[in-house]
């Protein structure tokens, strides 16, 4: 890690920027300076984003969830909790104050609660999978035994993995359906399982490799929860491992069709989830550029994933509140998104035609101040489900991808592409608008490419460092996700690229309706 911030700071001093001793970029404005004044360049701007700055709005929501325990006793801001709700007032207070039109914009979210341990237990057969599989969220109940088919070519032709109705010519009604993972929301997939009259689905992995990108790199077994947005009517397995529906399938073609036996039980309830919505008063509202992060966090406090990615967006924000550009600012902090997208996916299919069209790009902020970092943009091309977005939206996106590439080649600091899978971008890819985004990893394993390239250490990103397996986001029962899960340096030195590069884009001639191929 020393290493790698010697030659970042090295690389700082050689383009003319002052470094100072605690090793941070020096910034002379004051806050109340930058936060009123028009930062129309890159180098008045990115004077006035700073690790003091940043920091003390990281402390704010570390403050936020530990005035807000949960059940456990430990500091919260998940979904439907008084310390999210206390992030949305407090990130809505502060734009409000600095001129934005702030919107809080409200939907139903549905949750669900497992009332038994769940049991699948393949009719006949020794061998287990009990790491291998999950109850996907919003999954119905039922206990049953059935035949186990999957749809004809499901073990090598994803188009037969149940998006589309036709997928399902042949099936038996009363069978569980075993579906590839597709290029579709797990939504479409068992809702046309459901009109197939499937008794249950079982959704597993089409790739052994995503097996390993599911568990974060981990290789001791485990599958992640599909996140369903509308509840399942019938027992919902999934994500299973694609050991796990590879071996169904050879069974079934086999001529041995396997059953397996289910017993889900779930009980359902809605609550109300809120995004917060800043208009910047200037720009031209027909042509916007949303910037853009979860403010949720899941288990915990989440002060790296997300509020290191609120932190920055809301500084960004504060410093630009006076800023004149071409294109019309808009930010959004959405919730739901550690639960499957729900804000974003709220917000982008209840846009109207005329208020989708005027969105000319998105920028997504999500975990910016990783300890043992790596450098990632948020490409739409190398998402799982790139094959389902629009045709414009992997070539339009390439503008933000390559600004984020030379503005951190300009600070001497290599970023590399990277999926967007997972973020709320995502969302924004599904309905056609291009987006990029950018992001330093969680979890585990760092490997040693990526050590060649960022310095750090193998094995976790976060948590501990050095270290394998003991990271803290997304880690029920760890309570680590804290202030000190966040490296101020990486912070800061991010913070710096999004607003460079949202500066850009909210100038960028290229993106006017009227311009575009």
């Amino acid at each position: 890690m020393t290493n790698t911030r010697g030659a970042i700071l090295l690389a700082a001093a050689s383009i003319g920027l002052s470094v100072s001793a605690a090793g941070s970029i020096a910034t002379t404005p004051s806050p109340a300076d930058c936060h009123s004044r028009d930062n129309d360049t890159r180098s008045k701007l990115l004077e006035c984003i700073s690790e003091q700055d940043l920091w003390s709005h990281l402390k704010v929501f570390q403050k936020i969830a530990d005035e807000n325990p949960g059940r456990d006793g430990h500091g919260n801001r998940d979904t439907g909790t008084s310390g999210y709700r206390a992030s949305v007032d407090y990130v809505a207070g502060l734009m409000r104050k600095a001129g934005y039109k702030v919107t809080v914009q409200s939907y139903i979210w549905r949750h669900f609660k497992q009332t038994r341990r769940p049991v699948l237990e393949v009719v006949g057969q020794n061998s287990s999978f009990s790491h291998d599989w999950f109850v996907a969220r919003l999954s119905g109940s039922g206990a049953l035994t059935k035949v186990v088919q999957p749809l004809s070519g499901t073990s090598g032709d994803e188009s037969a993995s149940g998006c589309s109705q036709q997928d399902f010519a042949g099936f038996g009604r009363g069978h569980i359906a075993l579906l590839a993972r597709g290029s579709c929301d797990y939504d479409s997939q068992v809702a046309n399982a459901e009109a197939a009259g499937a008794a249950a689905v079982i959704i597993y992995n089409d790739a052994p490799t995503a097996d390993i990108a599911d568990r974060g790199g981990r290789e001791d077994g485990g599958a992640f929860e599909a996140q369903l947005v509308e509840p399942a009517s019938i027992p919902v397995i999934g994500v299973a491992s694609h050991a796990m529906g590879a071996e169904l399938v050879r069974e079934y073609e086999a001529g041995q069709a396997p059953s397996v036996h289910l017993d889900v039980q779930t009980r359902h309830k809605s609550d109300t989830d809120y995004n917060v919505i800043a208009d910047s008063p200037l720009g031209d509202p027909k042509h916007v550029v949303i910037l853009e992060g979860h403010l949720d966090s899941i288990y915990g406090a989440g002060m790296l994933d997300n509020a290191s990615g609120s932190t920055t967006m809301l500084d960004i924000a504060l410093n630009m509140a006076h800023t004149h550009t071409r294109h019309q600012l808009r930010y959004i902090w959405f919730g739901g998104e550690e639960i499957g997208l729900l804000g974003s996916k709220y917000y982008t299919r209840n846009l109207t035609e005329k208020e989708l069209h005027r969105i000319v790009f998105d920028i997504d902020a999500d975990v910016t101040a990783t300890p043992n970092f790596t450098m990632f943009v948020a490409d739409p091309a190398h998402a799982w489900n790139a094959k389902r977005f629009p045709p414009n939206v992997i070539p339009e996106s390439r503008v933000g991808n390559q600004d984020f590439i030379d503005y951190f080649r300009s600070v001497g600091v290599v970023a590399t592409n990277a999926n967007n899978d997972g973020t709320d971008s995502n969302s924004f890819s599904r309905v056609g608008v291009p987006n990029t985004g950018f992001y330093t990893q969680q979890d585990c394993c760092k490997r040693s490419r990526e050590v060649e390239v960022w310095g750090g250490y193998l094995g976790d990103f976060e948590g501990v460092v050095p270290g394998w397996h003991e990271a803290c986001v997304d880690m029920p029962h760890r309570w680590c996700d804290n202030l000190s899960n966040n490296d101020p340096f990486v912070l800061e030195l991010v913070s710096k690229g999004v607003a460079a590069v949202t500066l850009k884009l909210a100038n960028d001639a290229s993106l006017d309706h009227e311009k575009r191929p």
